[in-house]
């Protein structure tokens, strides 16, 4: 699990690399989920979180610089 603050420091570039990465493995935890091969059930929720963050940041960069 990454802290908004850990996120905050990083670029544009970065993030959207992250999250990237992230849905890569969102998608790969559903496919073990529906394939009952889940050794970690937990971190599902984790990695929407995860994205939740990097997208409300980039939200928020994106208002600022509207601003």
């Amino acid at each position: 699990m990454t802290k908004a603050t850990d996120l905050r420091v990083k670029s544009d570039d970065q993030l959207s690399e992250d999250l990237g990465n992230l849905k890569r493995e969102a998608f790969n935890l559903r496919f073990q989920a529906a394939t009952s091969q889940m050794e970690k059930p937990s971190r599902v929720k984790e990695v929407r979180r995860d994205i939740a963050r990097i997208k409300t940041l980039q939200s928020e960069r994106v208002r600022s610089a509207a601003k």
